[in-house]
Parts: C-alpha cells; structure tokens; sequence
C-alpha cells in the first residue's frame, strides 16, 4: 500500500453511528480546556483521536468481474471450513463453506454486502460476548444475521458476531432490499466478527492468516449456473 493511500485510509471520513462518540470527545475536551483542567481535556481529546480512527469509512472499490464474492469486512481470517448457517435464517441443515473473518479494533468496522442481490432474511439473536476469534463465537456470541439470495436463485449468509468488547450491532438494510456488490450495510462497535457463508458447493479461495479488505478482497468465484439445453457463450 502507498503512502498516499495509507493517509487516505487513517483520514477517511467517519461513518454516522460514530458521530455521537465523536462529539462527546470534542465536548469532554471543550469543558476540560475551558473550564475543568487538563485531567478531562486531554483524556477527551484522545478519546476523539481515536474514534476519528476507529469509525473511519474509507470508499472501496469491488473488482468488475462477474461472479467475485468479496470480503463483507476488513480485518484477519481465522476460520476457513464448512458449518451449517445460523438456524435462525431458515437456509437449512447442509453444512457449507463457512469464512470468519476477526476484526481488531484498529480495523475498519463497516460491513459490506459480498454480492449483488436480494435480503431475504434478517434475524438478531441476543447472546453472550465471548472472544469473537473463537470457533463458538459464531453458535453463543450475540449476532444479526442476513440471509441473501442472488440473481440466480442460490443463497448465501453474512452474520455480524459481538466480541469481547462489541456490545452493539448496526445494521442498515431491512428484508426485501435490493443491494450491490460491496454496499455498507452495517457497523459493529469496537471488535468483533463478520462470517461469510457462501453458497452450496463454492469453495473459498482465501486461508487462515490472510488479511481481508472489505468490500475489495476475493473470497470466493461463483461458478455461473447454465440452465439445461443453454449453451455457454
């Protein structure tokens, strides 16, 4: 990454849900300085610095090519196998390749659609907040997860996990929306995880240790499904 775009990310505009956080940061600082000493001042100004930081919401840009399912957040893949999606989404019992992706509080925490399609299903579960690199994270961590179905008729899951230290879930989309490749959809605040279940019989093409960016990254390629008696072009 160039130099010039490692200052475009650490300057990047703040995402709204981090506004609230931002302004009580300038506040703390304004009363510390004005009126009550350096001991509110310069704690409210780091406070600031860091949220400017931690809810930056840098553009991505998703590869043109047809059939890239993209990473849904930034951040470090620790899980790469197959696992049934989350009950609650109603997309079966048949195990299927599942990507979880860990996000550090020093990563971008805005989630991004991995394709292009329909919300069919959003579901919010209440649950405990464990380490969210943890495998049962994804079965006891609280979540919000949202079913998608593609042009084609597959289906696919994306779920945000809490963490040990997330204790809130945005999401801004709502059942029946039609969304785009790399679209923000949501936030999780201050650590967590975003899992990706791909459709029946796509396999990953990422591993375990590798860094995501989301919205950008190729997680996996859909195979294109040709109806019988069609040609290929």
């Amino acid at each position: 990454m160039s130099l010039m775009s490692s200052l475009r990310l650490v300057v990047a505009k703040p995402h709204p849900a981090g506004m609230p956080f931002i302004w009580g940061g300038v506040a703390a600082f304004l009363a510390g300085w004005l009126f009550l000493g350096d001991w509110l001042a310069w704690p409210g100004l780091l406070f600031t610095a860091f949220c400017l930081y931690f809810f930056r919401d840098p553009e991505r840009i998703p590869p043109a090519r047809r059939g890239a399912v993209v990473a849904p957040a930034d951040g470090k893949v620790v899980m790469v196998g197959q696992a049934i999606p989350p009950e609650e989404l109603g997309l079966g019992d048949a195990p299927r390749w599942r990507v979880a992706i860990f996000l550090s509080v020093l990563d971008v925490h805005v989630n991004r659609m991995p394709v292009a399609g329909r919300v069919t299903r959003i579901a919010y579960r209440h649950g405990l907040f464990l380490n969210a690199s943890l495998d049962k994270a994804s079965v006891d961590n609280e979540r919000n997860a949202l079913a998608l179905r593609l042009p084609d008729g597959r289906d696919m899951a994306v779920v945000q996990i809490a963490g040990l230290i997330a204790r809130r879930i945005l999401c801004h989309v709502k059942e029946g929306d039609e969304v785009s490749t790399g679209e923000r959809f949501g936030i999780i605040r201050f650590g967590s995880r975003t899992d990706l279940y791909l459709p029946l019989g796509v396999v990953p093409q990422v591993a375990v240790g590798q860094t995501m960016i989301g919205g950008e990254t190729v997680v996996a390629e859909l195979p294109v499904l040709v109806a019988p008696g069609v040609a290929q072009a």
